[in-house]
């Protein structure tokens, strides 16, 4: 246990500190950050077609009405909590790399559905799309990050228990 907590706290304030650099910002965090603001607007287009991005930005096009994906809105930082529980944890580098990618995809699902509905709330209620905003979406999002990472470990005990049975 003080190992995985050792390891997991260095690989987390590694990434963080990686995540932070200008030239990591610029290249990974800033294109990704757009990224997911074509891939929401794509998505809520098939129902909406008012809806438009650019950079960062959703934005109705009958209304105005806007949000800006900002930092710590673009699922990054929990992608490395997940990452970092994943690495510190013991398994083959195989499964340590398959559960980062397949959880990866996940968190950012769920991070897709949470810029969808705050744009959303935001343009019917202030006070709901902050509450949103600022707990109810943050939890549900470390939730994501803790069930992934439970049922990630979850397979990994049974490819150990597999391995020791053979």
């Amino acid at each position: 246990m003080t190992r995985f907590i050792l390891v997991f706290i260095v690989v987390l304030a590694l990434l963080f500190g990686i995540e932070m650099l200008n030239p990591v910002q610029v290249a990974v965090v800033h294109p990704w950050t757009n990224l997911l603001a074509r891939m929401s607007a794509g998505v809520m287009t098939l129902f909406d077609a008012d809806v438009i991005s650019y950079g960062r930005v959703l934005q109705s096009k009958a209304t105005g009405f806007g949000v800006s994906i900002e930092a710590g809105c673009n699922g990054v930082e929990a992608a490395i909590i997940l990452i970092a529980g994943m690495l510190a944890f013991p398994s083959s580098w195989r499964l340590k790399l398959t559960g980062i990618a397949i959880g990866i995809v996940a968190v950012q699902a769920a991070n897709l559905l949470r810029v969808i509905s705050l744009y959303y709330l935001g343009q019917w209620n202030m006070e709901a799309f902050e509450f949103a905003h600022l707990y109810l979406w943050q939890a549900l999002i470390m939730l994501d990050v803790l069930v992934v990472w439970l049922l990630w470990i979850r397979t990994v005990a049974r490819q150990s228990g597999a391995r020791l049975a053979a």
